[in-house]
């Protein structure tokens, strides 16, 4: 098979999230357990960090990845979804995984996936653990999926376990009320592995805190404990608070293992997007019209995206909006600026929601704007109408983004 012809097994076949929703869900990690041990464990043979949060895990592993590549290390970075590339979620400093080997991966265990009815993600995580072990990385960022307890990343014993946050996200897997998402999160927290919490939250403090006594596993509250932030180059108001979460947790790596200076600190959060490829982060697409795009996709993300966006200059407000069909549209009407224009849209995935009917529900709401096609067609059409001192924001959905990188 091409490449292309792989990763469209991969995709056709295979129950994924991304595209089913609830049906590609597991809950057990029995098959990863099997396959781990078809591949002769390679996620044994290399330090790991383990990052899960409902916001942010995604800019704190690459942030994470970046500080460890300046002080040296041969770095694997997994994260998903992935924008535009499949390969994009299995990098080495950087680097995308070659496309032969996702070629020689699949062809190799194929029937291996197909005799057990491995997932998606499942046969994806054994791949990066594979790539990164064949190609023997000094440590690896791991993100998780969803979740955490029941998420196949969750095979590891890290240096560091590492929970961003807990929103109201995935609520149909994960549980309806922050303390039952917290313990799904905090399943990652292992038996005599610290657990660094980026934020300090009230209705989940304890529960971490019975999670890491559990397990005697040291426990450190970022926002607590760290007081000075370094520069980024990634620059939504957010990343502050993902920045004293990777801060806390290179502290914690560098007391064990691992030597980082103050100079690789810098240097990493300054260098992020040019070592590790990131994008759609408060990314600006062009100027005059200004165009940005960001992943935010839930209340507590969209919350400090909508923030900045109010305080940058413009004349008038064009915001390009998509969302999957599960997402809790009632949840964020409150922060989205009602005085703005809006271009609805669907992602093009099967849980994309259609734009009519977001169209309908926001319009039922007080909010104004048109229907168009496709995401494309809405920037489009956004673009045309935009003046130069006027701001169009692209997002709602981390795939809605993707459509336009």
């Amino acid at each position: 098979m091409t490449y292309q012809d792989t990763v469209n097994w991969m995709f056709k076949q295979l129950p994924m999230y991304q595209s089913q929703g609830k049906t590609a869900y597991k809950a057990n990690l029995d098959n990863t357990l099997l396959l781990a041990k078809h591949l002769n464990n390679p996620e044994n043979k290399f330090k790991t960090i383990h990052v899960a949060g409902t916001n942010g895990k995604g800019s704190t592993s690459h942030m994470l990845a970046s500080i460890l590549q300046e002080a040296g290390y041969k770095v694997g970075l997994y994260t998903s979804p992935h924008l535009k590339d499949f390969r994009e979620r299995i990098k080495i400093n950087g680097k995308d995984v070659s496309k032969q080997f996702v070629i020689g991966f699949i062809h190799k265990h194929k029937s291996f996936f197909e005799a057990n009815s491995l997932s998606f993600f499942e046969m994806t995580v054994g791949m990066a653990f594979d790539y990164f072990s064949r190609k023997k990385v000094d440590i690896a960022i791991i993100e998780v999926g969803m979740g955490g307890r029941l998420d196949s990343t969750n095979i590891i014993t890290p240096e560091v376990s590492v929970i961003t946050n807990i929103g109201l996200d995935h609520t149909q897997f994960l549980g309806t009320t922050l303390e039952a998402i917290a313990v799904e999160k905090g399943g990652i927290i292992k038996p005599n592995i610290p657990v660094v919490i980026g934020e300090t939250q009230t209705e989940t403090q304890s529960v971490f805190k019975s999670l890491a006594k559990k397990n005697h596993s040291e426990i450190y509250f970022a926002d607590h404990n760290i007081d000075k932030v370094f520069e980024s180059d990634l620059k939504g108001f957010y990343q502050q608070r993902n920045i004293k979460t990777v801060l806390q947790t290179i502290k914690v790596v560098n007391s064990k293992s691992l030597k980082i200076s103050d100079k690789n600190l810098k240097q990493g959060l300054l260098n992020v997007v040019n070592n590790t490829g990131l994008k759609g982060r408060w990314q600006i697409l062009q100027n005059s019209p200004k165009v940005i795009c960001d992943t935010a996709h839930n209340k507590e993300g969209l919350k400090y995206v909508i923030n900045q966006l109010l305080n940058e200059n413009f004349n008038q407000l064009h915001i390009v909006f998509g969302v999957v069909n599960d997402k809790d549209v009632d949840s964020i009407f409150p922060l989205l600026p009602k005085e703005a224009i809006y271009y609805f849209c669907r992602p093009n995935l099967p849980r994309g929601l259609d734009a009519t009917k977001l169209h309908d529900v926001f319009v039922s709401n007080g909010f104004k704007g048109n229907v168009y096609q496709s995401v494309e067609e809405a920037l489009n059409s956004a673009k045309q109408y935009a003046v130069t001192d006027d701001l169009i924001y692209v997002g709602g959905s981390t795939f809605v983004v993707a459509e336009i990188i």
